[in-house]
Parts: C-alpha cells; structure tokens; sequence
C-alpha cells in the first residue's frame, strides 16, 4: 500500500511462489488480525489481512492456480495450488459482506503503509500466545 494524499491506497502483492499475482485498492490502511480457529488453522497463527472492495481486486496472473476453498456456509478461503499460500478470506454469501475481500498482509508488496488496527475474535485465540501489544481487542467480531 503506498498511501498518497488524495490518492487510493493502492495494493500489489503475490503468493509465495508467485504464481498468483494480484494487485487492487484498499478500503484503508486498517489491518484486522482474527485470531478465531479456522483462521489460526488456516493460517498456521493467526490471519492478519485489510479489506479491499471486490470489484477492486484483480488477479493478474495466476487465476488457473488460484483454488477456493468453502470453509463455510458464508464464507470462502482462496490458496495458491502450486505453494498453498493463504490469500484472500470473502464471505461471498453474505449480503453485507460479499462485495469486499480480505486480503493477506503478508503477502503485500513493501511498503505496505498498513497498520495493525484490531485483534477480532480473541475469545478464540491460541493458548499459546498472549496478545500485549495495546491494539484494540474484540472478543468476537
């Protein structure tokens, strides 16, 4: 994300083997780590991603090795095949939700310009961890 005054923050960003390629604009630089089990097994920790409109997400090689994975009645998790990086999160059968993507901060070009702004569902989290560094917390969403 290379935030401009009076300019979208723009995204580019690919998996780990850069098969899949994307790049988009994102709601704000606002980073949301979920800390629920899905995602923590998804993951391997916990998922840190920023929201983009869905209309605003583009895949600009890669979408033959892009797989989508329904985790549940609302929602889906897309992978790359080809190295299994973990992407994008869209509750796609959602009303209120299906028009934007959650998009993984890891896999973000640098500079990202993004900040960590909200711990959700920590009810949920890890016993392995503790969450100590001042950023709001949500028990759930």
């Amino acid at each position: 994300m290379h935030p401009e005054v009076g300019k979208p923050n723009r995204i580019s960003g690919k998996c780990l083997c850069g098969a899949v390629v994307f790049e988009g604009i994102a709601d704000k630089p606002d980073v949301a780590a979920c800390h629920c089990g899905q995602c923590r097994a998804w993951s391997g920790h916990y998922w840190a991603s920023i929201n983009v409109p869905f209309e605003a997400l583009k895949i600009k090689t890669g979408d033959d090795s892009l797989i989508w994975y329904r985790s549940s009645d609302y929602a889906r998790r897309g992978f790359c095949s080809k190295c299994g990086s973990a992407l994008f999160w869209h509750a796609d059968k959602l009303d209120d939700h299906k028009h934007r993507i959650a998009v993984a901060v890891g896999a973000l070009a640098a500079p990202t310009g993004a900040k960590l702004e909200r711990h959700i569902f920590v009810a949920d989290k890890g016993d392995y961890y503790d969450l100590a560094d001042g950023v709001q917390q949500f028990e759930t969403y």
